[in-house]
């Protein structure tokens, strides 16, 4: 496997050693399997998302990925190149593990990354909040955030639960319309009875409103029919929909998580800086770019802190499935010869 090319693979090398010299959990002995931190803790959980997001991983060509890859495969069948050194094996884990879905394998479109979450929500981010004033931007504003957003929830979905196309596409336009109708409606209560610094969270809350309509509507075959349940082995041992309504309520509270202190602080930051500086106040080309860039720079720690939340195989208790999915429950004990006592799903991302 090749190390990549200038400043990208420099970049994800001094990324990766910062985390192997501060990690006192971090593997000696590598495992392509496991993962290098203790994902059973809040810390080893944000370390792993923190170099799992890495936004220069966005920027590795198709043929990089498809070595990553390849000596990733290379790995799981004992044919190994001879002279792979673990630095190549841990960054060809973090290139997979960012660029190709979990359950399928298949390489994920390169804007629905988590990888791609700072760079794609710091500019849309930074547009909501800098052009909320009138109905028109708010409206494109917000459907542009509500595409993104169906990407990413699209490409980070449990995809043992596919989605039809009029199933995407009713899920799209409803979050879509969710968005806008609580951001103009929000926007004209504030404009008669709150100030103009209240209205500055006319985007945040279109945004709250809209995650809590897109990311159930474009996963609803997993509310539907259940997702697969696996025991610690992460052997097959059921389906369960309450699995998958636990999942993706964590799912979606971290979603909100992730972009609430951006769209929560900068309204604060910059009616203090208007307020303070008048060269601010009247220089309002700078404006757009400021929160742009301030909103990256929350979304760089906010991102694996939102994600690291909750554990990316999501347990629930054998019990807890006998008393409100009787179901399930069944069909878990009768695949069993001893049940374990709790099973887990992916939540997605």
């Amino acid at each position: 496997m090749s190390n990549g090319s200038g400043g990208t693979y420099n970049a994800d090398r001094a990324y990766m050693n910062v985390y192997k010299r501060k990690s006192p959990t971090m593997s000696s002995q590598f495992k392509m399997e496991l993962c290098p931190w203790d994902q059973s803790t809040y810390a080893g959980r944000w370390q792993y998302y923190f170099w799992a997001t890495n936004p220069m991983l966005c920027l590795k060509t198709d043929e990089e990925l498809e070595e990553a890859k390849s000596l990733r495969t290379s790995y799981f069948n004992g044919t190994l190149p001879p002279g792979s050194t673990t630095e190549q094996l841990l960054a060809a884990k973090q290139i997979y593990e960012s660029s190709f879905h979990p359950d399928t394998g298949q390489k994920q479109n390169v804007f629905g990354r988590m990888c791609f979450q700072v760079p794609g929500g710091m500019a849309i981010t930074g547009a909501m909040l800098s052009f909320y004033k009138t109905v028109p931007a708010v409206v494109f504003w917000q459907w542009i955030n509500q595409s993104f957003n169906a990407l990413v929830n699209y490409t980070n979905r449990n995809a043992n639960s596919p989605l039809s196309q009029t199933q995407m596409a009713a899920a799209y336009g409803s979050a879509t319309i969710a968005a806008c109708v609580t951001s103009i409606k929000f926007k004209q209560y504030l404009s008669k009875h709150a100030s103009l610094f209240f209205q500055r969270y006319v985007p945040f809350a279109a945004v709250a409103a809209a995650n809590c309509v897109n990311i159930p509507l474009m996963r609803q075959n997993e509310l539907l029919n259940g997702v697969d349940v696996f025991d610690a082995d992460k052997n097959r041992v059921g389906c369960s929909k309450l699995a998958a309504a636990k999942g993706i309520s964590q799912v979606v509270l971290s979603r909100i998580v992730m972009c609430a202190p951006g769209m929560v602080l900068l309204p604060v930051i910059m009616e203090k800086l208007e307020n303070k500086s008048a060269w601010f106040k009247r220089s309002t080309w700078i404006h757009a770019p400021f929160q742009t860039l301030a909103v990256g720079c929350f979304l760089i720690g906010m991102v694996p802190t939102a994600c690291a939340l909750f554990p990316q195989f999501s347990p629930i208790k054998l019990s807890t499935l006998e008393k409100f999915e009787n179901s399930a429950y069944c069909e878990i004990v009768s695949n069993c010869k001893n049940p374990p006592a709790v099973v887990y799903c992916n939540k997605g991302l």
